[in-house]
């Protein structure tokens, strides 16, 4: 049986905030940055999720169907496809039609749910599966939570709404002397399997393919392939995970990203030593070396592969409790605008923008971060925060009233 290559790509654009200052709560309550979701989603549209679109297509067809990929797509980004770049959501379902691509499910608003709200999870999952069905015709049937965010907990949380696949890091504080090269089980949800992201062999792509200063440089797809025969001699599979944002933004199309991409699968397939797989095709083929025990929420992000990149602070704790202190007052008014921009509100990114690690990971914070520092993306999000609870409070008091009236109606009604 040949080893596996599983090669899957993270699409997220988050719904950005505008500068909303104190003077703006109460009185205006549009929160997000209209021209610059547009802008910047054209942007990487053109950059990649076109070109990078079409090169894979072309590839699946080369190949003759040997060509496997896999997505995940935020329904923030689902969102501002349908509104600013329809042509995306056109050549995502050129893939869909191939029968090679495999779509995944998450939560519907990149978010932290898993970790705060059973009930808002559930909701954001079940919103998402079905953007998925509506947009591209197929039915996720493996998971992947945001950031690759997974613990004993989510993993048995995910198995009750029927995955049986999902996606994490292969973090070594878990992983001991174990390879991430084959398919584990979960502690508490025996019937889920564990695909574990090999994390050298992803960042070689993902964050060191340009720097003229790695050994490694420059990487081309037969020196790939030796380092994936070599580091897989004894193991099942490789999963090499990454933002798809890599091919064009994060690695611009002078570094020959694009060119690496167009020679690595006809050089995998020629040397017939590996297959290329979906996630759901790699639970079908392994099986399970062992379970896989993670009391912690391990992610993908940063050097220690934990929560810190978005709770590592006061900043951002303080945040993330205001927001999920709603939950409960927003079912009781259940509007659906509300809910809209709670979900929006959600979005995990707002939280690492209020990252203060400016140390060994300080620079891909830095990147992706449109604040200058992270106490003005804290004061921005909790001036935001204000302006929602009061209009959450409004509709309470509201609702409140309304059901005092229907009462006293009854109660007049009773009498006579």
């Amino acid at each position: 049986m040949k080893k596996s290559i599983c090669l899957y790509f993270q699409v997220h654009q988050p719904t950005r905030l505008r500068q909303y200052r104190f003077f703006d709560i109460g009185k205006d309550s549009h929160y997000y940055d209209d021209f610059a979701n547009r802008s910047i989603l054209r942007r990487i549209a053109t950059k990649c999720y076109l070109p990078m679109n079409q090169l894979l297509l072309s590839q699946i067809e080369k190949s003759g169907g040997k060509f496997k990929v896999a997505f995940s797509i935020s329904g923030s980004a689902m969102d501002q496809f349908e509104r600013y770049a329809p042509d995306v959501v056109d050549s995502f379902r050129a893939l869909a039609a191939t029968g090679c691509v495999e779509f995944l499910a998450e939560t519907y608003y990149h978010s932290l749910a898993s970790l705060a709200s059973p009930s808002e999870f559930e909701h954001q999952v079940l919103k998402h599966k079905a953007a998925v069905e509506r947009l591209f015709g197929v039915t996720p049937k493996a998971f992947r939570n945001t950031e690759l965010i997974y613990s004993n907990d989510i993993g048995k949380a995910v198995g009750k709404l029927g995955f049986k696949t999902m996606l994490t890091e292969g973090a070594r504080h878990i992983m001991g002397w174990r390879s991430p090269n084959f398919i584990y089980s979960g502690e508490t949800a025996r019937s889920m399997k564990l695909l574990l992201r090999n994390a050298p062999l992803s960042d070689d792509i993902a964050f060191r393919f340009s720097n003229r200063s790695w050994e490694g440089w420059p990487l081309t797809a037969d020196k790939y392939l030796g380092w994936i025969k070599e580091g897989l001699k004894d193991d099942d599979i490789l999963n090499l995970f990454m933002d798809y944002e890599t091919f064009g933004e994060h690695q611009s199309a002078d570094s020959g990203i694009f060119d690496f991409m167009a020679a690595l699968p006809g050089a995998v397939i020629a040397d017939g030593t590996f297959e290329f797989v979906t996630p759901s095709e790699a639970a079908s083929k392994h099986k399970s070396v062992s379970s896989l025990d993670v009391p912690d929420a391990i992610s993908w992000a940063d050097e220690e592969r934990d929560l810190s990149a978005w709770l590592g602070n006061e900043l951002q704790q303080e945040a993330y409790n205001k927001v999920y202190a709603m939950t409960e007052k927003l079912s009781i008014v259940n509007d659906e605008e509300l809910w809209a921009d709670f979900g929006h509100l959600q979005e995990s990114d707002h939280f690492y923008y209020m990252c203060t690690k400016f140390f060994s990971d300080g620079e891909v914070h830095k990147y992706f971060n449109p604040y200058d520092t992270p106490y003005e993306a804290f004061i921005n999000y909790m001036n935001v925060l204000s302006d929602f609870q009061i209009r959450l409070d409004e509709k309470r008091a509201a609702l409140d009233v309304k059901e005092q009236v229907v009462k006293e109606q009854k109660a007049v009604k009773k009498k006579k």
